[in-house]
């Protein structure tokens, strides 16, 4: 589903992470594991530098499987949305939200 970037801003975040390198983006879905994704009804942000596309790519690539891996490896639900956009001129930016949150938030 294609979002604007107002419309992303929009959903309440429970928590933002910056990334610096690929280690913390390993290193985040714990954070975002031990916060839940069901327990609020608040997204997350992950925030990447766009110093090198190369990194924040791999970055962003790394805390979505991370997250859906993590998720099933603790047998929750693996239904997450995310957007990927660009926050400012510095950062990329990735929302996550589960989906039953989503739907609640009426978008």
């Amino acid at each position: 589903m294609y979002m604007e970037n107002a419309d992303i801003e929009t959903i309440a975040i429970k928590d933002a992470l910056v990334l610096k390198d690929e280690k913390e983006a390993y290193d985040s879905d714990e954070i975002l594991l031990q916060s839940g994704f069901y327990k609020n009804k608040k997204g997350f942000k992950v925030l990447m530098s766009k110093a090198s596309d190369k990194i924040a790519m791999r970055s962003g690539y790394i805390v979505t499987t991370t997250v859906t891996s993590g998720l099933r490896k603790e047998n929750q639900h693996r239904d997450i949305r995310y957007w990927t956009y660009h926050h400012d001129k510095e950062h990329y930016a990735i929302v996550l939200v589960s989906s039953t949150v989503f739907e609640e938030l009426d978008f």
